[in-house]
């Protein structure tokens, strides 16, 4: 297992995190669960913008036929 580290928390933010746990879950699998999350919503934003802001060109290139 990896070294143990302390995380200084206010009281607000201990007791919200401490709501979301389920039963028997571990601080560690929440925060990990809650960062795999923070993850793909930020690469999700990520497309999004680039989807409204980008500039995009037509490639041209012969695909395999696949019927």
């Amino acid at each position: 297992m990896a070294a143990m580290k302390r995380i200084p928390v206010s009281e607000g933010v201990w007791v919200a995190i401490s709501d979301l746990k389920h039963p028997g879950q571990t601080f560690d699998d929440l925060l990990s669960s809650m960062a795999e999350l923070e993850k793909k919503l930020r690469f999700i934003e990520d497309m999004n913008r680039i989807e409204v802001n980008g500039d995009f060109v037509e490639l041209d290139f012969d695909a395999p036929c696949t019927d």
